[in-house]
Parts: structure tokens; sequence; C-alpha cells
């Protein structure tokens, strides 16, 4: 059994201590290392590919592909992103070269592959196709926006998912059995599952967390769910301000109240409100919504909104967060309709795709005489000079538009009122033009 701490001994991080050389000590990921899974199959016969791994961070990207080399009997070759350019690609591509020549196949790892630009990722195709290499790539980014399409098309993405707390909690056991130490810290059930949600499915952050709980408390201890509480007060939550799961959780908060679930919109506003986003960004994006999805069929929401995104910047946070809240709340519960947003996208695609259109001569502005000797203005119909204010047949849009219709409310809320209002009008316009 290894003591973490012992004297004499190079200090080594409790997660490399315990990165396992096979898929036995591998905690996770079982939907696609579980019995009949591609990459199982694969790994039991030898039969290696080009991979990328995407997924957060702490879920053992690193981890599989070392077990992937040790299991296929390759050399191990790393590069990080971060640090490497074209130049560290070719002296990797030499020495696996070097290495074919004494048959051995060579795996390259490269971290945060995301980080490399077109041409550095581009370096690495050559050696991909006339197999100088194995590549393997890990990313925290969505492959489909950030990796070349012809990286892509010559490696298979492995999604691998965070770790849940059952994961994390056989991680525990086998730390135990790895270090004296830790297995002399008395952790109980409550204690335990609160240091798996603080680790937020990283699981290098929950034996980081295990590290730190063995400088601050005294061995054989009864480590309480309070006391834990109070030595973890400070981590936040696993939230990638300009990342995928950024992303992810806007998406996931938009259409929660698209879909009129006040609870689900509750839900992703918290997590991004505990993960540090910016309230004000949050803010913008219920406006946003209150337009989009809510619109006419219940105009309030947009006040609404607006009042929100007024009481965030005057109150800051967290007192402002509450009106947030409210605005939240009140657009998944309001009546939807898209009937504006969809007007307004048909409208500005028709204007920017089409020759641009004259102002009917009625319509026109008049301020010269000459003007008025052209006819701008002449035949206009004042609507408040017309019976119900409403001057019936009249045109308001250019010849080649007059039989289009591209405002469509729809039956709910107070748009159900507006489209009533419309077809009364269109009824009374039908009946004008028919006596023309």
């Amino acid at each position: 059994m290894t003591d973490l701490f012992s004297k004499g001994t190079a200090y080594r991080p409790l997660a490399e201590i315990l990165r396992p050389d096979d898929l036995r000590g591998y905690v996770g990921q079982s939907h696609i290392l579980g019995n009949d899974k591609p990459l199982r199959k694969a790994l039991e016969q030898k039969n290696i590919h080009s991979m990328i791994f995407w997924g957060p961070p702490g879920v053992g990207k690193t981890t599989l592909a070392k077990i992937i080399s040790h299991t296929v009997d390759a050399r191990f070759e790393e590069l990080s992103a971060v640090q490497a350019g074209v130049k560290d690609i070719k002296l990797a591509a030499e020495k696996a070269k070097q290495a074919q020549a004494y048959g051995e196949k060579t795996i390259l790892f490269v971290d945060e592959v995301h980080r490399f630009n077109k041409a550095q990722q581009d370096a690495f195709l050559p050696y991909v196709e006339n197999g100088t290499f194995i590549f393997i790539g890990a990313t925290t980014e969505n492959p489909s926006f950030e990796l070349n399409s012809a990286l892509l098309s010559r490696a298979r993405v492995y999604v691998l998912k965070s770790f849940s707390e059952e994961d994390l909690k056989e991680l525990w056991q086998r730390a135990k059995e790895k270090d004296a130490r830790l297995s002399q810290l008395q952790l109980n059930d409550e204690s335990l599952t609160l240091l798996s949600q603080y680790a937020d499915g990283d699981a290098r952050r929950f034996l980081n967390m295990l590290e730190i709980a063995l400088d601050y408390f005294d061995e054989n201890t009864q480590v309480s769910k309070q006391a834990i509480s109070k030595l973890l007060q400070a981590q936040p939550r696993r939230f990638d301000k300009g990342g995928e799961n950024f992303y992810d959780q806007i998406s996931a908060f938009h259409k929660s109240v698209r879909g009129s679930s006040p609870d689900g919109a509750l839900y992703w506003l918290c997590r991004m409100l505990d993960g540090g986003i910016d309230p004000l960004y949050l803010a913008r994006r219920i406006v946003r919504i209150a337009s989009e999805d809510i619109g006419n069929a219940d105009p309030r929401a947009l006040t609404l909104a607006l009042n929100a995104w007024d009481s965030q910047t005057r109150l800051g946070s967290p007192e402002g967060e509450l009106a947030l809240a409210q605005a939240a709340v009140y657009l998944a519960s309001a009546p939807k309709s898209n009937a504006v947003y969809k007007a307004f996208n048909e409208m500005m695609a028709y204007v920017q795709h089409n020759s641009s259109a004259e102002v009917p001569l009625h319509l026109r502005n008049a301020p010269t005489q000459l003007m008025k000797n052209l006819d701008y203005g002449a035949d206009y119909r004042y609507a408040h000079d017309e019976p119900n204010a409403y001057a019936a047949g009249e045109h308001y849009l250019p010849e080649e538009l007059r039989e289009r219709a591209f405002y469509q409310p729809v039956d709910r809320g107070l748009e159900s009122k507006i489209l009533k209002k419309l077809d009364y009008l269109k009824a009374l316009d039908q009946q004008a033009r028919e006596k023309e």
C-alpha cells in the first residue's frame, strides 16, 4: 500500500497514483467501454483506430489514451496543444517512423487539440493517413466547431461523460486501497456525498479535494457533512463561461422557457448563476426570449424582462437575481407566439434578397410644391377621417408585395384578439375592393 506522503519519497498527486494501467481499473464511461461496446471490442481485438475524446475536464481522457497504448502494446507520445506547434508534430512523427522500423506502433495523444489552429491541425493529416501514428485527440469543446472536417473524417469521436456520484464513490474506495493515510480519513455517507457533489463530475477535482481533506482533518477523525461543507464552501461549480458547457446551459434555459416549464427555467437559471455567469448576460437573453417566443401573445413579458434587466443593473447580485428569476418564471408561464419573430425574419430575408421596391406615390412625403405636382402624397386617405379610423381597401405595401402576408398571429393570449382584429379589417378591405 502506497503512502502518498511518506518521508523520503517524491510527492505525486493522488490522481497520478490512482491512474490505472488497464480497463479493469478504469472507472466510468461504460457507455463506450461496456461489454459489446465498439471501443471495448476494438481494444479486445487490438484493432485500434484514430479517435477524438470529447468531454469535460477530469473525466479520464488522458488515462484512457494511456490504457489504450498499454492494451495494444504501442509507444505513447504526448503533446499539449497549449505549448506545442507544427515543429513538435513533425518531431513526434519522426520518432514514430523510427519506431515503425523496429515494428513498433505509436499512439500520439494530443491534449486540448481544439487549441491548434487550422494549419496545425492539417499537419496531422498525412501521418494519420499513412499510418505513421495512431492519433488520439482530447478536447473539452465541440469537435464539430473546433476541429477541421478533414481531421474529423479520419478519426472517430467518442463522447466522455461526467462522473456520477457512484463513480466518484468507487474512486474513493480504490483510493483507500492505494494510500494508507486515506483509509484513516473517516468520511460518512453524507460527507462523501457532499464531497462528490462539489466535485461536480470531475474525478481529478474530487481526488484533489481528498488531498485537501487529508491536510485539514486529523487522522481517524469522524468527518461530518458540516465539516466538509465548511472546508469546501468557497469551491465554485464547474461552468465554462465561454465554451460548450456555457452554450448548452443557455440553450437548455431558453428551451425551458419556450417549452413553458417554469421549474426547468429556474433550474438552468440557478445553475448558471451558481456557476458564475454574468447576470447581465442572462438579462439580455431574457429580453430576447420575451420578443422571440412570447411576442404579442403577452406584450407585458417584454416590459417585465426589461424591468428585470434594470433591477439587476441597479441592485447587482444577489439582490437583482430575484428579478431575473421572476421574469424567467413569468415568461415560461406566459402564452407563446413566435409570429412576430417569424414575420421579421421572413421580411428581412425578402428585403435582403430582392430589389428595392418604390414607395407608392400616395405614401410619399410631399413637403414641396414640386413633389405635390409629381403626385407625391396624392389620394392618401387619412385613417382618422375614415369610419372606425380605418381606410378600408387602402394599400401600404409596394405593388409586388400586396398579396403577401408575413405576420400571421397565433390564436393564443392577446395575439388571439389581434388575429380577430386583423381578420375583421381584412373583411373590410375585401368589401371595399369589391365596390371598386
